[in-house]
């Protein structure tokens, strides 16, 4: 997805780890995952550079779709669809 698709995303589930450091934000996501539908749209927002790699190596082995990221103001808004 381009970023102007990302933007305009419907997202069922924020988890905002920005206070937090490698490896909060992806232990964050893997909780949070949990709480949501297949299908439904995830986004994680972090200040952590390695989450950044980190979240979608992680969707991708569990059969989630990483989306894309968008770079914010200090932050990343990184999007992820739960998989079945």
């Amino acid at each position: 997805m381009d970023q102007e698709e990302l933007k305009n995303l419907s997202v069922d589930k924020v988890v905002d780890a920005r206070g937090t450091a490698c490896p909060g934000p992806l232990l964050a996501a893997k909780k949070a995952v949990g709480e949501i539908d297949p299908g439904q749209i995830m986004e994680v927002l972090s200040a952590d550079e390695a989450t950044n790699r980190d979240i979608p190596k992680w969707a991708q082995k569990k059969g989630h779709e990483y989306l894309g990221t968008i770079e914010d103001s200090g932050y990343f808004r990184i999007f992820m669809k739960k998989g079945q």
